[in-house]
Protein backbone atom coordinates (compact mmCIF):
# COMPACT_ATOMS: atom_id res chain seq x y z
CA UNK A 1 0.00 0.00 0.00
CA UNK A 2 1.43 3.60 -0.67
CA UNK A 3 1.02 6.40 1.07
CA UNK A 4 -2.48 8.50 1.07
CA UNK A 5 0.51 11.71 1.16
CA UNK A 6 2.14 10.43 -1.83
CA UNK A 7 0.23 10.97 -4.73
CA UNK A 8 -0.10 14.45 -4.05
CA UNK A 9 3.69 15.21 -3.95
CA UNK A 10 5.49 16.33 -6.78
CA UNK A 11 9.17 15.05 -7.39
CA UNK A 12 10.68 18.07 -5.95
CA UNK A 13 9.03 17.63 -2.78
CA UNK A 14 9.38 14.25 -3.10
CA UNK A 15 13.41 14.63 -3.47
CA UNK A 16 13.58 16.89 -0.20
CA UNK A 17 11.34 14.07 1.55
CA UNK A 18 14.27 11.67 1.14
CA UNK A 19 16.94 14.05 1.91
CA UNK A 20 15.49 14.77 4.92
CA UNK A 21 14.63 11.45 6.28
CA UNK A 22 18.43 10.53 5.25
CA UNK A 23 19.46 13.53 7.66
CA UNK A 24 17.31 12.25 10.59
CA UNK A 25 18.39 9.63 10.20
CA UNK A 26 22.43 10.71 10.66
CA UNK A 27 21.10 12.80 13.16
CA UNK A 28 19.77 9.58 14.72
CA UNK A 29 22.95 8.05 14.24
CA UNK A 30 24.93 10.84 16.49
CA UNK A 31 22.89 10.02 20.02
CA UNK A 32 24.75 6.69 19.63
CA UNK A 33 25.14 4.96 23.99
CA UNK A 34 28.00 2.58 24.12
CA UNK A 35 26.03 -0.42 25.39
CA UNK A 36 28.84 -3.06 27.55
CA UNK A 37 29.61 -5.97 26.03
CA UNK A 38 28.83 -5.34 22.09
CA UNK A 39 30.22 -2.93 19.65
CA UNK A 40 26.77 -2.34 18.77
CA UNK A 41 25.50 0.97 20.16
CA UNK A 42 21.98 2.27 20.66
CA UNK A 43 20.45 4.45 18.63
CA UNK A 44 17.52 6.53 17.39
CA UNK A 45 18.30 5.08 14.08
CA UNK A 46 15.86 2.09 13.93
CA UNK A 47 13.03 4.46 14.96
CA UNK A 48 13.77 7.12 11.79
CA UNK A 49 14.26 4.35 9.83
CA UNK A 50 10.40 2.75 10.44
CA UNK A 51 9.30 6.38 10.25
CA UNK A 52 10.69 6.68 6.95
CA UNK A 53 8.93 3.92 5.84
CA UNK A 54 5.35 4.40 7.61
CA UNK A 55 6.14 8.43 6.04
CA UNK A 56 7.44 8.08 2.69
CA UNK A 57 6.08 4.76 1.67
CA UNK A 58 8.70 2.08 0.34
CA UNK A 59 9.84 3.24 -2.67
CA UNK A 60 10.75 6.92 -0.90
CA UNK A 61 12.12 5.74 2.12
CA UNK A 62 14.12 2.63 0.60
CA UNK A 63 15.88 5.70 -1.29
CA UNK A 64 16.41 7.78 1.49
CA UNK A 65 18.19 4.98 3.15
CA UNK A 66 20.32 4.45 0.25
CA UNK A 67 21.51 8.17 -0.19
CA UNK A 68 21.97 7.80 4.09
CA UNK A 69 24.24 5.15 3.46
CA UNK A 70 26.21 6.27 0.42
CA UNK A 71 26.75 9.69 2.20
CA UNK A 72 28.05 7.30 5.17
CA UNK A 73 30.34 5.10 2.99
CA UNK A 74 31.71 8.50 1.20
CA UNK A 75 33.36 9.30 4.30
CA UNK A 76 31.03 12.09 5.37
CA UNK A 77 29.96 11.63 9.33
CA UNK A 78 26.76 10.59 9.72
CA UNK A 79 27.51 7.21 11.33
CA UNK A 80 27.54 6.52 14.86
CA UNK A 81 30.24 8.81 15.90
CA UNK A 82 32.00 5.21 17.20
CA UNK A 83 33.36 2.66 15.03
CA UNK A 84 34.94 2.53 11.54
CA UNK A 85 34.78 5.41 9.07
CA UNK A 86 33.50 5.21 5.85
CA UNK A 87 32.72 1.92 3.78
CA UNK A 88 34.81 -0.16 6.42
CA UNK A 89 31.61 0.33 8.81
CA UNK A 90 29.64 -1.19 6.60
CA UNK A 91 32.01 -4.27 6.98
CA UNK A 92 32.40 -3.94 10.40
CA UNK A 93 29.99 -5.09 13.29
CA UNK A 94 27.38 -2.93 12.37
CA UNK A 95 27.37 -3.28 8.62
CA UNK A 96 25.15 -5.39 8.94
CA UNK A 97 22.06 -3.20 10.27
CA UNK A 98 23.03 -0.49 7.90
CA UNK A 99 22.45 -2.71 5.07
CA UNK A 100 19.04 -3.54 6.21
CA UNK A 101 17.93 0.02 6.38
CA UNK A 102 16.36 0.05 2.94
CA UNK A 103 14.95 -3.48 2.90
CA UNK A 104 13.34 -2.55 6.25
CA UNK A 105 12.03 1.33 5.00
CA UNK A 106 10.76 -0.54 1.97
CA UNK A 107 8.96 -3.09 3.78
CA UNK A 108 7.20 -0.73 6.61
CA UNK A 109 6.47 1.36 3.75
CA UNK A 110 4.48 -1.77 1.91
CA UNK A 111 3.14 -2.86 4.93
CA UNK A 112 2.27 0.55 7.20
CA UNK A 113 2.55 3.37 4.55
CA UNK A 114 -1.19 5.30 5.00
CA UNK A 115 -2.80 2.42 7.31
CA UNK A 116 -5.43 3.97 9.53
CA UNK A 117 -5.25 1.77 12.46
CA UNK A 118 -2.30 2.07 15.05
CA UNK A 119 -1.68 -2.01 15.17
CA UNK A 120 -1.45 -2.15 11.50
CA UNK A 121 1.27 0.39 11.76
CA UNK A 122 2.66 -1.26 14.77
CA UNK A 123 3.46 -4.24 13.10
CA UNK A 124 4.39 -3.24 10.19
CA UNK A 125 7.06 -1.06 12.54
CA UNK A 126 7.95 -4.22 14.16
CA UNK A 127 8.80 -5.84 10.96
CA UNK A 128 11.05 -3.38 10.26
CA UNK A 129 13.19 -3.99 13.12
CA UNK A 130 12.91 -7.41 12.67
CA UNK A 131 14.68 -7.13 9.23
CA UNK A 132 17.23 -4.61 11.05
CA UNK A 133 18.29 -7.38 13.47
CA UNK A 134 17.98 -10.20 10.90
CA UNK A 135 20.62 -7.99 8.65
CA UNK A 136 22.98 -7.29 11.81
CA UNK A 137 22.88 -10.80 13.08
CA UNK A 138 23.92 -11.75 9.70
CA UNK A 139 26.91 -9.89 9.96
CA UNK A 140 27.61 -10.34 12.80
CA UNK A 141 27.39 -13.94 12.51
CA UNK A 142 29.65 -14.13 10.10
CA UNK A 143 32.26 -12.32 12.34
CA UNK A 144 32.14 -13.69 15.89
CA UNK A 145 31.63 -16.88 14.53
CA UNK A 146 28.67 -18.59 16.15
CA UNK A 147 24.66 -17.31 15.40
CA UNK A 148 24.45 -17.46 19.93
CA UNK A 149 27.00 -15.07 20.42
CA UNK A 150 26.16 -12.64 17.68
CA UNK A 151 22.35 -12.30 19.09
CA UNK A 152 23.57 -12.34 23.05
CA UNK A 153 25.49 -9.16 21.61
CA UNK A 154 23.29 -7.85 18.60
CA UNK A 155 19.69 -8.38 19.24
CA UNK A 156 19.11 -9.36 22.84
CA UNK A 157 20.15 -5.98 24.67
CA UNK A 158 17.60 -4.02 22.06
CA UNK A 159 14.47 -5.94 21.53
CA UNK A 160 12.91 -3.77 24.49
CA UNK A 161 13.95 -0.24 23.38
CA UNK A 162 13.38 -1.12 20.01
CA UNK A 163 10.23 -2.40 20.22
CA UNK A 164 9.11 0.71 21.58
CA UNK A 165 11.05 2.58 19.15
CA UNK A 166 8.54 0.96 16.74
CA UNK A 167 5.11 1.68 18.41
CA UNK A 168 6.82 5.43 18.54
CA UNK A 169 6.54 5.10 15.27
CA UNK A 170 3.86 3.50 14.18
CA UNK A 171 2.03 6.62 16.69
CA UNK A 172 4.05 9.61 15.49
CA UNK A 173 2.95 8.19 12.32
CA UNK A 174 -0.75 8.41 12.59
CA UNK A 175 -0.83 12.02 14.52
CA UNK A 176 0.93 13.35 11.35
CA UNK A 177 -1.94 11.37 9.45
CA UNK A 178 -4.50 12.47 12.10
CA UNK A 179 -5.66 9.33 12.79
CA UNK A 180 -4.98 7.00 15.94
Amino acid sequence: MTSMVLAARSPRTRALAVLLAAGAVALGAQFAVPMPGTPVPLTLQPLLVVLAGLLLGPVDAAAAMVVYLIAGAAGLPVFAPMGLPGIARLLGPTGGYLLAYPVAAALVGVLGAGERRFVTRALAAEAGILVLYLGGLSQLTVIQGNVETAALMGVVPFVAADAVKALLAAAVSGVRRGTG
